[in-house]
């Protein structure tokens, strides 16, 4: 009886680490073939024109239709999800995104937590005013007089920082570009691509325009760290160089001059 008793329990364990071993090979999956696998690419935005933003219930944007066209080609559907800037590290490692798409500045903290790609784009921070006091600041250090708006965990923020300007954070750039038309803050720092496309004569903010530069930055992709994904979107991105596809999509969205050759 005892003989028996051991023989199940041994054909348990095997059971159990045959399992395990299946579990195991599972989670060997590289990055881009868990992505396949699913069948789905889930991309982290905000609200961020001319990157990503909504027409009717459709996300478009330079960003946005090239992550399209990017699911497209490793036969993937796209998805976009809203998060909070702040916590793209986490969403990303939590698997509720698959990559960070939205003109995400490549910095060191960013190159640290993700898998980057190559940069595609140049920008700079800039600060937001209204028009009617511009003149008055044209340099970082006269800005210092003034309380900003930023978005939290952005360059913006770092720059604010970086300059000793006086704060507050807000969940993203679209909302401290309201800040700054209520007037509930003089100013915000926000991409040079989003000044260009959202304040100034013929747009929405037409009260509103962009002084001083406070840096140059570039902007790239995140996956999570290790991803293989990265690769395939290099190669992706040399392609569409090649066929003159970011080109147009750049020009559809006025961002060509901005593009890194």
């Amino acid at each position: 009886m005892k003989k028996i008793i051991a023989l199940l329990l041994a054909v348990a364990l095997m059971a159990c680490f045959a399992g395990c071993g299946k579990s195991d090979a599972k989670s060997d999956k590289t990055d881009l073939e868990y992505i396949k696998e699913k069948g789905k690419l889930v991309v982290g935005i905000t609200d961020f024109a001319p990157m990503d933003y909504k027409d009717g219930d459709k996300w478009i944007g330079f960003d946005a239709d090239m992550a399209t066209k990017f699911a497209e080609k490793i036969g993937c559907e796209v998805e976009f999800v809203e998060i909070e800037w702040d916590n793209k590290v986490f969403e990303l490692n939590g698997k509720s995104i698959d990559c960070v798409w939205n003109g995400m500045t490549l910095n060191d903290e960013v190159k640290a937590a993700m898998a980057t790609s190559n940069a595609y784009c140049n920008n700079a921070q800039v600060v937001v005013v209204k028009a009617d006091v511009a003149q008055d600041y044209q340099t970082a250090e006269a800005c210092k007089k003034l309380k900003f708006a930023v978005e939290s965990g952005s360059a913006g923020k770092d720059m604010a920082e970086e300059n000793g300007f006086e704060f507050i954070e807000v969940k993203d750039q679209a909302t401290a570009l309201m800040e700054v038309a209520s007037g509930t803050s003089d100013a915000a720092i926000i991409d040079s691509l989003m000044a260009a496309a959202m304040v100034g004569e013929g747009t929405g903010y037409e009260q509103l325009t962009y002084t001083v530069a406070l840096n140059s930055e570039e902007y790239g992709v995140g996956f999570r760290k290790g991803s293989d994904a990265v690769a395939e979107l290099n190669k992706f991105f040399d392609e569409c160089k090649a066929d003159g596809t970011l080109e147009k999509i750049a020009e559809t969205y006025k961002v060509q001059a901005a593009l890194i050759k």
